[in-house]
């Protein structure tokens, strides 16, 4: 191996594991209360190492927080899926949903890093880093107005509301299986039925307080 590509792979190792310990411990301790010399310590370098690597702590969390969202699928990958391909647009919805709460079940770090931690930046704040999210947005907008469009939902549900509706739940489930305030069995039953109860009380018509936002349900 010559000498360059032994260098990138120890390199790569290195930030590997400082992603690793970062994200251990912000899970752990919270993001606020870690500091770049605890993550040091952690790995055994020198915090002046780590600063090579991530300009900033924020820096380490975009890292994590990008490779989470990317772990809960590229847009590409599910625009492809030969069983999204032809579904309607309310399976659509319904699948990209459960997609969701099946990431916060397979990394439960990565999830309670970027959704529970109020502490960590928002990741608007890298929003080149993070078009991708945008996207899965906009497409699942597509899909709820497409929805209304369809008489699926009547003309007085707004598509932003409705995405909401459907997202806090599952969020709320996800987050009591991770605290281990309800078996895992029973939040997979709990958020097909929170999927199946909302939609169903959007397709009734049933009135909302909720305010139309354009903000992401992350």
């Amino acid at each position: 191996m010559a000498i360059k590509e032994r260098q990138e792979r120890d390199r790569e190792a290195v930030r590997r594991s400082i992603l690793d310990a970062a994200r251990e411990l912000f899970v752990a301790e919270g993001f606020q209360n870690v500091s770049i010399r605890k993550i040091a310590e952690r790995i055994e370098y020198s915090p002046a190492a780590i600063y090579g690597y991530f300009p900033s702590k924020d820096d380490i969390f975009f890292a994590l927080a990008e490779e989470g969202l990317r772990l809960l699928g590229d847009p590409q990958a599910i625009r492809q899926d030969p069983a999204m391909r032809d579904a309607p647009p309310l399976e659509r919805v319904r699948a990209i949903f459960w997609k969701l709460y099946l990431f916060s079940r397979d990394q439960p770090q990565y999830f309670a890093l970027i959704f529970v931690d109020r502490s960590v930046p928002r990741i608007s704040r890298e929003y080149e880093r993070f078009a991708f999210m945008s996207d899965l947005k906009s497409r699942l907008l597509t899909q709820m107005k497409r929805c209304i469009d369809e008489g699926i939902f009547p003309s007085t549900v707004d598509a932003n509301v409705g995405l909401r509706l459907i997202w806090a739940p599952i969020l709320g489930i996800a987050a009591l299986r991770l605290s281990e305030r309800c078996r895992a069995d029973e939040a997979d039953d709990l958020i097909l039925d929170a999927i199946d109860t909302t939609i169903a009380g959007l397709q009734a018509g049933a009135p909302t307080h909720a305010r139309p936002s354009s903000e992401s349900p992350s």
